[in-house]
């Protein structure tokens, strides 16, 4: 039988095929490259002052072609777009050859996150001038997703209070029985009082924390996210992401992470539409 067979890998070719040539003509990526080329970054607020000492800097240019490519292609992580940079023809040529690696991108990321979003203000922008932007018909809805922080982490008032009282509870034990207790049995209750004691003090410092921050709740690993509930009477800590899409082809024109609930979110996120489409003619679903 018989089947196709490919090059052998040592074969040196006569006329090598550039990065240019083994491109489509429509592929995104030159889509992603002329926009990007197209903006005044310097406009945005990204950094371009960087010290002359130790290795050159990434231009922010590259950087946020690799960023708004990892979007397109539904690749978050900043890992893979480094395995991308390597092994990805379409990354080679947009980045002309770049190899970031992970803490670059993050970081990238990471510091320039209202740079990004006037970024996605002029894809819009663009967006309407084309009349891609029907501006009669929105759409608003909310997304929960988990934060990096657990429900045993997340505190308010009445939980600290719960847990200063059982402190309380098993204190008064162990002191009863360290007073009745032989020698050798008072130092390991003694170490056991210690510690319960410290465990009190860490949860007043998060207390004293909550009364300071003002707010209802408090979270340690995660400090801006909050407990809210996802569905029927199922909560998690998270974050709430509103999502205002226009209906003429479904593209989203304004998003915000909120750590708060849709009753307080949605009308904040209807002013913003007004102010994106300079008008106030149009249907909110």
């Amino acid at each position: 039988m018989k089947f196709i067979q490919g090059n052998a890998r040592t074969q040196i070719h006569l006329f090598p095929v550039s990065l240019e040539a083994s491109m489509a003509p429509d592929n995104e990526v030159r889509l992603i490259d002329l926009f990007v080329d197209s903006l005044a970054l310097s406009d945005f607020g990204f950094k371009f002052d960087f010290t002359e000492n130790g290795r050159p800097a990434y231009h922010p240019t590259d950087l946020l072609k690799l960023y708004i490519y990892g979007y397109l292609n539904k690749m978050r992580s900043s890992r893979d777009l480094e395995k991308s940079c390597k092994r990805n023809i379409e990354v080679m040529w947009l980045i002309k050859g770049l190899q970031p690696d992970h803490n670059t991108i993050a970081n990238f990321r990471r510091d320039n996150p209202k740079s990004i979003k006037k970024v996605f203000r002029a894809c819009v922008a663009m967006a309407e001038h084309f009349a891609l932007i029907g501006g009669h018909l929105l759409a608003g809805d909310s997304t929960k997703f988990r934060a990096q922080n657990s429900k045993k982490n997340n505190f308010n008032a009445n939980k600290i209070a719960r847990h200063i009282a059982y402190i309380d509870d098993k204190l008064a034990l162990y002191n009863q029985e360290l007073s009745i207790c032989d020698a050798p049995r008072k130092k390991e209750i003694q170490q056991t009082i210690d510690k319960h004691i410290k465990r009190k003090l860490d949860y007043q410092n998060i207390a004293q924390q909550l009364v300071e921050s003002g707010d209802t709740q408090i979270s340690t690993s995660d400090p801006d996210s909050r407990q809210m509930i996802i569905r029927n009477n199922i909560t998690e800590v998270a974050y709430n992401v509103q999502t205002t899409v226009d209906a003429k082809y479904n593209l989203p024109i304004d998003y915000k992470v909120t750590n708060t609930n849709d009753s307080k979110a949605m009308g904040n996120m209807l002013q913003r539409s007004k102010t994106i489409l300079r008008s106030n003619a149009f249907t909110v679903l």
